[in-house]
């Protein structure tokens, strides 16, 4: 499990672009049968990545966790953003589409990860989790594509015309910290998450997918007075600091998920700053 240690927004001013990349973008995440992790220490969420090609893979559990199961003191939401696959938890097997959200609760021992059409347009599946501490466990529940509450949002007019699904929320799926949505641009639209904004409460990663091979998103971060951008491609993430503006725009329309974990769990609990006061 690699480890990425929390920064905070004074250290931005002193990095350069390697540095930036370093701290903030994760990058092979999915790697032919294999479970990879980084463990941020940003509210101490880990992502992971599992590409189940030739065989299934099965999450095991990290020293950096100290536990004898990933799940014993976790929950996780995971997203399949490759082809049809299955997440088998303690004996069920749960089907997951392309976009579909699976949501496992602490206690949860035995955690295996398969495709089902590896020969397909999509590939193999790729199965993305963010997991974060919790101190109660719920039950594990599947969301399908589509499936959760769904908001339009934005405007072609300033091309962040978008539709968000919201899988772990509050108000949805019953989660201790994690929150986590798909947000899928339309076509011609570009922007997500405009005006930016912050949570000084719970921190937030975005996992870009959909991006066309030859196409990419600047992204944003940064304090709004004091902004950086980082060049992310498919299948890329971005760890957001609570202090950090997220927000960006693709050379062609793509979707991510985003996931959160913190103080709260609502939704609209941000800061916004107009893109003019922004530097």
């Amino acid at each position: 499990m690699e480890q990425r240690y929390a920064t905070s927004p004074e250290h931005i001013p002193g990095m350069d672009t390697a540095e930036l990349r370093r701290r903030y973008l994760v990058q092979d995440l999915f790697v032919a049968d294999e479970v990879n992790a980084v463990y941020t220490h940003h509210d101490r969420v880990v992502l992971v990545g599992a590409l189940p090609v030739t065989t299934t893979v099965v999450l095991p559990t990290f020293p950096e966790i100290r536990s004898d199961y990933f799940f014993e003191h976790r929950e996780a939401g995971i997203v399949n953003v490759g082809g049809a696959g299955t997440v088998t938890v303690d004996g069920t097997v749960h089907t997951l589409a392309h976009g579909s959200c699976l949501y496992i609760g602490r206690g949860a021992q035995d955690v295996v990860f398969a495709s089902t059409d590896v020969d397909g347009e999509r590939g193999p599946a790729r199965f993305y989790a963010v997991s974060a501490p919790a101190h109660t466990a719920y039950p594990t529940t599947l969301v399908e594509a589509g499936k959760g509450n769904v908001r339009e949002l934005g405007d072609p007019l300033t091309s962040n015309r978008r539709t968000l699904n919201q899988y772990i929320h509050e108000n949805g799926v019953r989660s201790c910290q994690v929150v986590m949505g798909v947000t899928t641009l339309h076509p011609g639209s570009m922007w997500n998450t405009m005006p930016a904004h912050t949570h000084d409460r719970r921190m937030e990663a975005y996992l870009y997918f959909d991006v066309p091979e030859d196409a990419r998103v600047i992204h944003l971060l940064g304090e709004p007075s004091e902004t950086r951008h980082l060049v992310v491609g498919n299948h890329e993430a971005i760890i957001s600091p609570s202090w950090s503006v997220h927000s960006g725009v693709g050379t062609a329309s793509y979707s991510f998920v985003w996931a959160m974990a913190g103080e709260n769990q609502s939704f609209d609990d941000m800061d916004t700053f107009p893109v003019a006061e922004m530097r």
